[in-house]
């Protein structure tokens, strides 16, 4: 599973690249994908949003086994 959630976080991360950010997978446990936002995306007000309304939507599409996907 880690390497398909990998494969979907280097789709997403030209994306927040853009906007001055970036994405680290963490871990995943049960199903739970925990990330670390960088630069930009760190403290920025739409954070929750993008992690919430695009990543995991991504996330989930893309890997049905993925419950959430979490910021630490």
């Amino acid at each position: 599973m880690k390497e398909k959630v990998e494969a979907v976080l280097a789709k997403i991360r030209p994306r927040l690249e853009a906007d001055g950010g970036g994405i680290e997978l963490v871990d995943i446990v049960d199903g739970v994908v925990k990330v670390r936002l960088q630069g930009a995306c760190q403290g920025c007000m739409g954070a929750r949003m993008t992690l919430k309304m695009g990543v995991e939507r991504i996330m989930k599409e893309e890997i049905p086994e993925v419950k959430s996907v979490e910021a630490v």
